[in-house]
This record gives C-alpha cells, sequence and structure tokens, in this order.
C-alpha cells in the first residue's frame, strides 16, 4: 500500500514540475515577445524588424516542453539580431551625424556629399547638399555651401541656410 501512495505522490510531483516548467517557459515567451515588440517600436520607420511568431503547430493542442524551448530559443535569436541590427543601425545614424557636422563646418572639404535625413534616423524627405555657391564660376573659385533641400520633391525650394567658405 505504501508503495502505491509513493508512485502517486512521485507522478503528482512529475506534473506539478512539467506544469512549472511549462508556466516559466511561457514566462520567458512573453518577455521575449515584449522585447521583440519594443525593439521594433524604436526601430521603425528606419528599420523593419520582423515580429510574426511562427506557431509551434498547426491547430489547438497542448504544446510539449521541446517545442516551447524551440519557440522560446527562436525568440531570443530574433531578439539578439534585432538588437544588433539596431546598434548597428544607430552606430551609422552617429557616423552621418558627425559627417554633417564636419560638412557643415567646411564644405569646400566635401564636395558633392548628400545627406538625407532618412540616413541620420530623421523622418522627411530632406538632404543637406555640397554644391558651389556660383555654379562653375563657385566650382574654379572654390565658393562651397551646404544646402539644405526643403524636404518634399514636390515643393522644389532649397532652404535659405547656406555656410560658405572662400576656400
Amino acid at each position: 500500500m505504501q508503495e502505491l501512495l509513493d508512485r502517486d505522490t512521485f507522478g503528482a510531483r512529475v506534473k506539478d514540475d512539467e506544469r512549472l516548467a511549462r508556466a516559466e517557459l511561457r514566462r520567458q515567451i512573453g518577455r521575449l515577445e515584449r522585447d521583440l515588440i519594443r525593439l521594433a517600436g524604436e526601430a521603425f520607420p528606419r528599420l523593419a524588424i520582423d515580429t510574426t511568431v511562427p506557431a509551434a503547430a498547426q491547430g489547438p493542442r497542448l504544446i510539449g516542453l521541446g517545442e516551447l524551448e524551440r519557440v522560446r530559443d527562436a525568440l531570443a535569436s530574433r531578439v539578439a539580431m534585432a538588437r544588433a541590427a539596431l546598434l548597428e543601425r544607430q552606430e551609422l545614424e552617429v557616423a552621418n551625424r558627425e559627417l554633417l557636422e564636419r560638412m557643415l563646418a567646411k564644405p569646400a572639404e566635401f564636395k558633392w556629399v548628400q545627406i538625407s535625413r532618412a540616413d541620420l534616423g530623421e523622418p522627411g524627405c530632406g538632404h543637406w547638399h555640397s554644391r558651389p555657391r556660383l555654379g562653375l564660376l563657385g566650382m574654379l573659385m572654390g565658393w562651397w555651401r551646404v544646402r539644405i533641400s526643403s524636404g518634399c520633391p514636390l515643393s522644389g525650394r532649397l532652404a535659405a541656410v547656406e555656410r560658405s567658405t572662400a576656400g
């Protein structure tokens, strides 16, 4: 009789352990999904991050521990890849901002360089462009400036922000 009671206790313990493990895996998957969505929100609209979660099985059923672990591991690798892509994009934007600062300070050193707002991680469709002040004459005389476009290609105007050098 004691063996029967011990066996039932052992079976209940295993089921409780599996239930706890399943709950812990679901908690980890939920946290990873939130992290992935948060990263996608930070990256928007500069970078598109895939936030879809593949189904572990077709149709309703109880997913096993192994399948839950695979979903968790796939999400963890996707979150790591999204973090790396976002960090790489942020480093590129910082480098472009530094280039723009140097270009505004000395336009003659950055002839014909064009930096768009998207390159800086800013919304809109404008750009900064280093070009000669009076066309060919300005190019020969070394009169370079940075012009800022108004943003939309439909307006066709350029802003009056200029920095000139008589280089």
